[in-house]
């Protein structure tokens, strides 16, 4: 300071002990106040330390002959600190310097881009080019800059001095290093974070963990994947194809392709919704518990226990997720939307069930077919609706009209006598008012966690109605195919994880259990095992159906059952909260799987559109909300396979770094943005 008495002002706490460590007095305002703001900024202040602020300042400007202000707030115009009466009292010669000149500046008497001289002769420099009428001094401090920073490539990293290593380990230096002795080193790659093994650590020992770079994939390791996946999914359709009619394969094929271009369409702020509306339409479960009806007025034997059971949890899945659908879509409507009549799209589904009435009483023509493909074509409609708000409503309708015709054909086609249609009614008035009053009574934040819990009723009802079905086959002493028995087991085993998992997903996402991923020491090896034993209750099951043992065949069908839910809930459990809106979609598409396999138990065009449909849009949705959030879709499928369980003390241990804010930062930060931007979860 050559000898200067300097003092030094600022409405930031920490700027203190900068201002006293330069050799200089730190003045204080007589009201405590914080003024640090974001990034490094201070924030406006209130009326009462402005009135403390002025009192100090005033009582400065008598006693300083050099004044320069430096305040600026982000997006805001600079505060005035010194007023033309404080400059009034400053002595002949004085000299302000407003380096803010260019935002207001700080002294009342500035003028933009001039110098000018009070009455008093206080001279006022409001220029904002003052780096270009300083060339030289700026110059100056940018080469010592400069220099200080080359410097510091060599001895402050090699501890060698005067020797000159760069180092590629030196933060500051390797970001910014483009060549080396010819080699190029831009861009630097990039840091690959690294799960803590078991038994915890310092942070000193994160940090000496070896980080490699993942090497950019070559061609040949892009098309090698690609042939494995092809020829994966060819192996697989020539299998399911060998045991299933044509007409099925041709239903299944085509209904895949239209679920892959149907989903891509949708944009991100309706997957929920569309996670709502395939859970709703998967509720076509409730067709394989018609085909189970029977008895009187209620069931007599277990497999007509299980079809009731099916039903009624297949109808509350249908009545709760349209409704709760209805509820996301409603979230998004306006004051001035036009007025809607969703009621007079019941008008052309009326027509079709009347004119499928009249043609079977006249005994024409066979309409059941061509309702079933109205069915599917509707239900095709209502998840491509969901593509855009302007179509999201009449999607939902669509879909509605879809499952209404699918069970109103269905039902009809089983041809129950009077006696067991009314038992098929009370089932339908039973799961309707159940589903109805859950879907009212939740609120807008609990609705995805209501679609994880019909996505387990779903899992139940296509597990109980595999396992009702070939209690019937055994009951009536009927032949099996071996692409029937598959499809039973397939349609009971999906059931059972989608049941389970559901479970757990929406007890996370309700808070009724952690959110914190069950990591248990041994959690792969445990899949691994389940996952083998359940292929070995299929083997199991299909020498039992080819032996006529069904009774050994019932101990592999209800083992498998216990084995799948077992799984599905250790799986589930084994993702952390983060990851459950991706998993919710994950048993989205198993339910659409459970639903497909069913169709193929059934011999069923409908239930095989419908599952097909839902099973790959489901798959292609998890696909697109794992980039989305920057995850590994195998990694969440698979509950963290390959990942190593981490202690409590290594989980303790912060990695990267994070800001922390509190509320009046916050406050000053949406008061002075221009824009805000708000950023749903997937949750919602």
């Amino acid at each position: 300071n050559m000898g200067a008495i300097v003092r030094g002002f600022d409405v930031r706490a920490a700027a203190a002990e900068q201002i006293e460590a330069a050799g200089a007095q730190f003045l204080q305002v007589a009201f405590d106040e914080d003024g640090s703001g974001t990034g490094g900024y201070a924030k406006e202040m209130s009326p009462e330390w402005h009135a403390a602020a002025r009192k100090m300042l005033t009582k400065q400007c008598t006693e300083c002959d050099i004044i320069i202000s430096t305040a600026l707030i982000p997006n805001r115009k600079a505060p005035i600190l010194v007023t033309k009466e404080m400059i009034a009292l400053m002595g002949t010669g004085s000299v302000t310097v407003d380096l803010a000149a260019e935002a207001g500046g700080n002294i009342e008497t500035t003028v933009k881009d001039e110098k000018i001289t009070t009455k008093n002769g206080v001279v006022c420099i409001g220029y904002t080019n003052l780096p270009s009428r300083l060339p030289r001094t700026s110059s100056d401090l940018y080469a010592n800059n400069i220099t200080k920073f080359l410097l510091s490539i060599g001895p402050f990293t090699t501890k060698v001095k005067d020797e000159f290593v760069i180092d590629d380990k030196d933060e500051a230096v390797r970001p910014m290093l483009i060549l080396d002795n010819g080699n190029l080193k831009w861009p630097m790659p990039k840091k690959e974070s690294k799960v803590i093994a078991a038994g915890g650590g310092t942070t000193a020992d994160l940090e000496a963990q070896e980080i490699i770079p993942l090497l950019p994939k070559t061609p040949w390791d892009i098309y090698k994947v690609r042939a494995m996946k092809s020829s994966m999914f060819v192996l697989l359709f020539l299998l399911i194809g060998s045991g299933l009619e044509p007409f099925l394969l041709w239903t299944f094929g085509l209904s895949l392709i239209i679920g892959y271009y149907s989903v891509f369409n949708v944009v991100p702020a309706l997957h929920s919704p569309l996670m709502a509306v395939t859970n709703a339409i998967s509720g076509m479960t409730a067709v394989g518990g018609f085909s189970l009806i029977g008895g009187g007025i209620i069931p007599y034997s277990t497999a007509q226990t299980l079809g009731a059971l099916a039903t009624t949890l297949s109808i509350i899945n249908v009545v709760g997720g349209f409704l709760v659908t209805a509820k996301m879509l409603d979230m998004f409507r306006r004051a001035d939307d036009p007025e809607e009549y969703p009621m007079m799209d019941l008008i052309p589904v009326c027509i079709a069930l009347f004119g499928y009435a009249v043609s079977g009483i006249l005994g024409t023509s066979a309409l059941s077919p061509t309702l079933a493909l109205l069915s599917g074509l509707c239900c095709i409609g209502g998840i491509a609706g969901l593509s855009t708000q302007s179509t999201a409503r009449l999607g939902n309708t669509l879909g509605q009209a879809g499952v209404f015709l699918g069970l109103a054909v269905s039902l009809i086609r089983v041809d129950l006598p009077l006696i067991q249609l009314l038992q098929v009614f009370i089932y339908l008035i039973i799961g309707g008012s159940v589903g109805f009053a859950i879907a009212n009574r939740v609120s807008p934040t609990e609705l995805p966690q209501t679609v994880a819990a019909f996505h387990s009723l779903v899992g139940i009802a296509a597990s109980l109605t595999a396992i009702g079905e070939f209690a019937r086959i055994v009951h009536y002493a009927q032949d099996m195919t071996t692409s029937t028995a598959i499809s039973l087991f397939l349609a009971t085993w999906i059931g059972g994880i989608t049941a389970t998992g559901s479970m757990i997903a929406f007890g996370k996402l309700n808070g009724n259990i952690s959110s914190a991923p069950l990591a248990l020491k041994y959690r792969d090896p445990i899949n691994i095992t389940m996952a083998a034993t359940s292929i070995g209750a299929l083997l199991l099951f299909l020498i039992a159906k080819s032996m006529q043992f069904y009774a050994l065949g019932f101990i592999a069908l209800f083992f498998a059952a216990i084995l799948s839910a077992t799984l599905g809930l250790h799986v589930t459990a084994s993702i952390g909260g983060g990851d459950v809106p991706v998993v919710i979609t994950v048993l989205n598409s198993y339910s659409g799987w459970a639903l497909c396999a069913e169709g193929f138990m059934l011999d069923s065009a409908l239930l095989t559109i419908v599952g097909a449909l839902i099973g790959s849009s489901g798959a292609i949705l998890t696909h697109i909300m794992c980039v989305a959030m920057n995850r590994d879709i195998v990694h969440v499928i698979l509950g963290g396979y390959g990942s190593v369980a981490k202690s409590p003390s290594a989980m303790s241990l912060e990695h990267g770094e994070h800001t922390e804010i509190d509320l009046d930062a916050a406050a000053t930060m949406l008061k002075e943005a221009f824009s805000v931007v708000i950023v749903p979860g997937y949750g919602l």
